[in-house]
C-alpha cells in the first residue's frame, strides 16, 4: 500500500492486508487495460468513532439498505494493467481504491473513472487536490439533487429519496435539477446506487426466479465468474433483487483465498454460512464443493439476440476442473418462470429498447415479487398492534403481541399472494418451507417492523397524554407521581424532537406547553430541564 489519504485514516493491519489482496484481480482473470470492481470486508479491531459528523438527518430519510454500514467497509476499485517494458514484470499494475461505509456503487465508480486516470499520471498531488474538493461536497440529503464538482467536472446525482416508511419504493419521478451555469455539461447519474440490472443479469435471465428465491431464503451461494467486475456486479445485482426488503445476509462481491475469512467460509465442520460469495479462482469449485448452490458464469457468448443462458444442473455434475457454466443446485423453485417477462425483454433487445428501460422492466418484476411475498407478513404484523382505544394517558401502553408462525401460515389461506399475484406457483410452499423464518432476512424485517410499531405506540401514548386533562389528574396525585410523569414526558419529547417518534409538530408543541398547564410545580420539578 503506497499511499493512504487522508493520512490520519486508521486501518488495522488486517484490514490493510485484505484491501491490498482484494484490490487486484487474481492471476486467473487476465484483466488488461482498465477494470472497475468492488469488494466488501468486515471491520476488525472493534468499534471506532465515526468518520463524519452525525448524519441522523440522512439516516432518518434513507432506506435501511442504503445507510452507513456499521461493521463493514466497501472498497471501490479502479485497476489498470498495461504493458510497460520499463517495469520488472513487463506490466504497469496499479489500483486506486475508494473505501467507504456507504453502498453508493454507481456514484463512486463514476468518481473513480474521473480521478484514477489522472492519479496514475500525477500521483499524490492529484489525489490531495481531489480530496480537498470532495471535502467541500454537501452532505447527502435524501430527496435532494446534488451538484458535486471534481476536477473541472460536475457530477449531478439525486441523493436517496425520502421515504414514508423504511424501504418503501419511490413512487414519484426524480425532480429535474436546473443545469444552468454548469459548464461543461454535468455527468448526470439517476441514482447513487443502482447498477444496470439488465446488463448484470443477462446470462441468468431464465433463472432469475430461482435465484430470487435463493436470495429470499438466505441460501449460501458461490458465484464463479471470469473477472472481478463480472463477479462483483452479479453479487450486487442479486443482493438488490429483494428490494424493498433489506438484504440482511453477508455478501462479498469479490473474494479471494487470501481473505481473512477464507477458513471461516470454507470449513466443512459446520453448515455453510448465509453468505453470497463472488470469486474468480476455479480453486473455489473444489474448496466449496459442499456448498448447496454454485453459479458458474462463463465469458459472454451470444445465442441469437440474447446472451447464452445459464442452465440448471445437478450438483453431481460439478467438476473440479473445467466446470461448464450453469447453476448447480438440487433446489426446485416454488414459483413458475415468468415467460411473459422473458418475451418482453427479448422483444426489447430486438427493437433496440434502451438498456435503462430493460432494467426498469426487470426491476419492476422483482419488486412486485418481493412485495407480493411481504404483503401478507405486513398484514399479519399489523394485526398484532394493540387497538388505539386501549391506549390510555396514565398507563403504560399495551405490548405488541408476539409473531406466531403457525397463526401466520393459517392466515395465508384467505390472505396469501396466490389470490392476487399474476405469477403462479406454490406460494404457500415458499412460506411453509420455513427456511425464510430462520434466515437473517426475516429477523431483520421483523426487528425493523417491531421497532416502527413500538415507536408508533409511544407516539399514540404521547398524543393521548396531550389530549388529557392534566390538572384534573394532578388533584389527587403525590409529588412523586407528578415527577414521574414529567420525566417520562421529557424523555418522549427529546425522542420526538430527534425524529425518533412519528408525531405531528403540534403534538410536540402541546407537550412543551404541558408544564405550563400543571400549575405550581413541586420543588422536585424545578431542576427538570425541558428541551426547547
Amino acid at each position: 500500500m503506497q499511499l493512504v489519504y487522508p493520512s490520519d485514516f486508521r486501518l488495522t493491519d488486517k484490514e490493510k492486508s485484505s484491501i491490498c489482496y482484494l484490490s487486484f484481480p487474481d492471476s486467473h482473470s487476465g484483466c488488461l487495460g482498465d477494470t472497475q470492481f468492488s469488494f466488501r470486508i468486515r471491520q476488525s479491531g472493534g468499534p471506532r468513532s465515526p468518520w463524519h459528523a452525525d448524519d441522523g438527518h440522512y439516516s432518518s430519510g434513507a432506506p435501511v439498505s442504503l445507510q452507513r454500514e456499521p461493521a463493514h467497509y466497501f472498497g471501490y476499485v479502479y485497476f489498470r494493467q498495461v504493458k510497460d517494458s520499463s517495469m520488472k514484470r513487463g506490466y504497469f499494475q496499479k489500483s486506486l481504491v475508494l473505501v467507504s461505509r456507504l453502498p453508493f456503487v454507481r456514484l463512486f465508480q463514476a468518481l473513480l473513472s474521473l480521478v484514477a486516470p489522472e492519479y496514475f499520471d500525477k500521483l499524490a498531488p492529484c489525489l490531495e487536490a481531489v480530496c480537498n474538493e470532495i471535502d467541500q461536497w454537501p452532505a447527502p440529503t435524501p430527496g435532494r439533487t446534488l451538484n458535486l464538482p471534481v476536477m473541472g467536472v460536475v457530477i449531478q446525482v439525486r441523493a436517496v429519496h425520502i421515504l414514508a416508511r423504511v424501504d418503501q419504493p419511490e413512487t414519484s419521478p426524480p425532480k429535474q435539477c436546473s443545469q444552468e451555469n454548469l459548464l461543461p455539461a454535468p455527468v448526470v447519474l439517476t441514482s447513487v446506487h443502482e447498477l444496470d440490472l439488465f446488463r448484470c443479469l443477462q446470462p441468468v435471465l431464465t433463472q432469475v426466479q430461482t435465484l430470487w428465491e435463493l436470495m429470499l431464503l438466505g441460501e449460501p451461494l458461490v458465484i464463479l465468474a471470469p473477472s472481478p467486475s463480472v463477479s462483483s456486479e452479479m453479487v450486487l445485482a442479486l443482493t438488490s433483487c429483494l428490494r424493498p426488503l433489506r438484504f440482511c445476509c453477508d455478501y462479498r462481491p469479490y473474494f479471494t483465498i487470501h481473505d481473512s475469512e477464507f477458513k471461516e467460509f470454507t470449513t466443512r465442520t459446520q453448515a455453510p454460512p448465509n453468505v453470497v460469495l463472488g470469486v474468480t479462482n476455479p480453486f473455489f469449485i473444489k474448496t466449496l464443493q459442499h456448498w448447496p448452490h454454485i453459479l458458474r458464469i462463463g465469458e459472454p457468448k451470444m445465442s441469437g439476440d440474447l446472451p447464452k443462458q445459464v442452465k440448471l444442473k445437478k450438483p453431481s455434475r460439478l467438476k473440479t476442473l473445467d466446470t461448464k457454466p450453469g447453476l448447480y443446485t438440487a433446489y426446485t423453485a416454488y414459483l413458475h418462470r415468468d415467460k411473459a417477462l422473458l418475451k418482453r425483454l427479448l422483444k426489447g433487445m430486438q427493437k433496440k429498447r434502451p438498456v435503462d428501460m430493460q432494467s426498469a422492466l426487470l426491476r419492476r418484476h422483482l419488486l412486485e415479487l418481493t412485495q407480493s411475498f411481504i404483503f401478507p407478513l405486513e398484514h399479519y404484523m399489523t394485526s398484532l398492534m394493540p387497538l388505539q382505544k386501549s391506549i390510555t394517558p396514565w398507563k403504560t401502553p399495551p405490548q405488541i403481541r408476539p409473531f406466531r408462525q403457525n397463526d401466520f401460515l393459517r392466515s395465508l389461506e384467505h390472505a396469501g399472494p396466490q389470490l392476487t399475484c399474476i405469477l403462479k406457483g406454490d406460494w404457500l410452499g415458499l412460506y411453509s418451507h420455513r427456511r425464510f423464518f430462520k434466515s437473517p432476512h426475516f429477523d431483520g424485517w421483523y426487528r425493523q417492523r417491531h421497532k416502527e410499531m413500538a415507536q408508533k405506540l409511544e407516539a399514540l401514548h404521547l398524543e393521548a397524554i396531550c389530549q388529557a386533562n392534566i390538572e384534573a389528574w394532578m388533584k389527587d396525585k403525590s409529588e412523586v407521581e407528578v415527577v414521574d410523569l414529567v420525566l417520562k414526558l421529557r424523555e418522549k419529547l427529546v425522542r420526538a424532537q430527534d425524529h425518533q417518534l412519528p408525531v405531528k409538530e403540534e403534538t410536540v408543541q402541546r407537550t412543551q406547553l404541558i408544564q405550563m398547564g400543571m400549575g405550581s410545580r413541586p420543588k422536585d420539578l424545578q431542576s427538570v430541564q425541558w428541551p426547547a
